[in-house]
């Protein structure tokens, strides 16, 4: 089983190089992590942006040229444009955002004639968060794309968690659904659709997992706080695969507070989609973003 974000890398070196398209790679970050990602035996990259300025950015930064196909263009939404359809005709294994924002980049992405989202799908976000003090890594949803899951969004997402999961060598993931409270609350829908598909899990509605829910953060993560709530006969409480979130001001706080307060290291990803898609923040560090390049290299077929 993989518990550390370190261990990726490996398990997608043994895989072979994956052919990896990088929409507006114009900054030292993103070229960096593909350098190191290229360095490593992870991927061949083509990457899509401004020559001049990334030959730039290589000289200052000592990257070697020869480990990157550029492809000259000034444009970041025309860039998106070209690393989907190289994606799309399959030239390319996966995708990779650079320095455009996020909503160019998904727009690219949900464009219909580029064909990588399948019809009547539904477009997702998985994290892997390793935290100081857990020995295992945590798997998180949604915290970046779907703002309000309703209820059958979140059958599919405990699916896409699932599937990170089994990637990691999890076969049987523990899924905590995340609300206010441990105590199932009539009034707060987070709180009744938890109990519902912790019932739905244990009648195996839900595949290969164990799902429990409502379970607070704090109950969910540590098990002395689960015991000292007398959180009884819960084979999740203190001891998740992963988090399940009820909205994404809930997961993307956590998510930031892990890295940033935390000192927690992230690999994201976006799912739902015909081949894996690196989506990580402008702002994040090399190491996220080459822990999220090999994450995606472990979806890929």
């Amino acid at each position: 089983m993989i518990t550390r974000l370190e261990q990726l890398i490996d398990e997608a070196r043994n895989r072979g190089r994956k052919r990896l398209a990088v929409a507006y790679g114009n900054d030292a970050h993103t070229l960096g992590a593909v350098y190191e990602a290229w360095s490593k035996g992870l991927v061949e990259p083509t990457v899509f942006g401004d020559k001049s300025e990334i030959l730039r950015l290589c000289s200052e930064n000592n990257f070697d040229t020869s480990a990157f196909a550029i492809v000259d263009e000034k444009s970041d939404v025309r860039c998106v444009q070209l690393a989907v359809s190289l994606v799309s005709t399959g030239g390319a294994d996966v995708l990779m955002k650079g320095l455009v924002s996020t909503d160019k980049y998904m727009r690219g992405i949900l464009n219909k004639e580029a064909g990588l989202f399948p019809p009547k799908g539904t477009l997702s976000h998985v994290s892997v968060v390793e935290m100081p003090g857990r020995e295992k890594l945590l798997c998180i949803s949604d915290v970046a794309v779907i703002p309000q899951p309703d209820f059958k969004q979140k059958t599919i997402l405990i699916g896409y968690l699932t599937k990170i999961a089994n990637s990691l060598g999890i076969e049987c993931p523990k899924i905590a659904c995340i609300a206010p409270s441990e105590q199932v609350l009539p009034t707060v829908p987070s709180s009744t659709e938890s109990a519902i598909l912790a019932k739905m899990g244990d009648r195996g509605q839900l595949g290969k997992v164990v799902v429990d829910g409502p379970l607070s953060l704090d109950v969910a993560l540590y098990r002395e706080v689960a015991e000292e709530k007398k959180v009884k006969g819960s084979r999740v409480a203190g001891d998740p695969d992963c988090l399940l979130f009820p909205n994404i001001e809930s997961g993307n706080v956590f998510f930031k507070a892990a890295s940033h307060f935390g000192g927690a290291e992230i690999a994201a990803i976006v799912v739902g989609t015909k081949v894996p898609c690196v989506l990580t923040s402008r702002g994040d560090t090399p190491s996220t973003k080459l822990y999220s390049i090999a994450l995606a290299c472990l979806q890929s077929k």
